[in-house]
């Protein structure tokens, strides 16, 4: 008997369809409900960078005295630094308003867009600074990288309230 292959995905990049919401409150982030993602602010259309927004695993190797292979397990599960990038605003009328450093809150990201029933990722927060790069070369539009601290485990593909 033949093994069951996996579901062919409906494969897709993200700009255009991912969606990006800081959300300030939320009950439950294994459950969060349409009126508290609706409370939030979509910071899609301002987005040019994000880095981290992923959960790795330490592995613990231990030494059996029966064998000389080292196996290991899967260990505590750690983030990588977390943040996103966003334009400046000449006035300051821009991410600054929303996130000032110390906000706590969610950021939720809906990978395939905000379609009921699809996952999402829910991010507990803190806004820990507000970098403001000074490029002189001028091949690049003037932004505020924004470094979020993770307080609490996420909630990974929760899915998106109708």
């Amino acid at each position: 008997m033949a093994a069951t292959p996996i579901n062919v995905s409906d494969k897709f990049i993200h700009p255009g369809i991912t969606v990006v919401l800081f959300v300030p409150t939320i009950a439950d982030p294994a459950a969060p409900t349409r009126v508290e993602l609706d409370a939030g602010t979509d910071l899609t259309e301002e987005v040019i960078a994000a880095g981290g927004w992923q959960l790795n695993s330490n592995r613990v190797s231990y030494n059996p005295l029966g064998s000389k292979f080292t196996p290991n397990i899967a260990g505590r599960q750690s983030v990588d630094d977390s943040s996103l990038t966003l334009p400046q605003d000449l006035a300051g009328d821009d991410v600054r308003s929303v996130l000032p450093q110390g906000t706590t809150g969610y950021i939720v990201i809906m990978h395939g867009g905000d379609v009921a029933a699809s996952p999402m990722d829910v991010w507990p927060v803190e806004v820990s600074s507000l970098g403001k790069p000074v490029l002189p070369e001028g091949s690049e539009i003037a932004s505020i990288a924004v470094q979020f601290a993770i307080p609490s485990e996420p909630a990974e593909s929760v899915a998106i309230p109708a």
